[in-house]
């Protein structure tokens, strides 16, 4: 099992949730979160805002499904045909172990 992680603009988290649970990957924990990249926030007038507003979207796929998650989110996150600075990053890492807490039961 994986575990998907996508932060993205939060104007876009609905759309995505929207898009992953139509291709059948229904399940998802979201967080608000805030952060920046790699251009250190953004600059109005004098002022630097280094805390944008982002989603933090998690999913746990198993591993032939992580194509399909990744296209989706890619497809849909992005602002524009070419997309932006700040459309977010997609981070994919394994899952060891997990656990159903109302049985106790382990899943994988």
């Amino acid at each position: 099992m994986l575990l998907v992680r996508a932060v993205v603009r939060p104007e876009k988290k609905d759309e995505v949730l929207f898009e992953l649970s139509k291709a059948g990957f229904h399940a998802a924990t979201v967080v608000d979160v805030v952060g920046r990249g790699k251009q250190k926030g953004i600059k109005i007038g004098g002022v630097v805002y280094d805390e944008i507003p982002k989603s933090l979207i998690m999913l746990a796929v198993q591993d032939e499904d992580k194509k399909d998650v990744i296209d989706v989110i890619l497809r849909t996150a992005k602002t524009g045909d070419k997309g932006a600075y700040g459309d977010g990053k997609i981070f994919v890492g394994p899952i060891e172990e997990a656990y159903t807490i109302s049985s106790g039961a382990a899943k994988l």
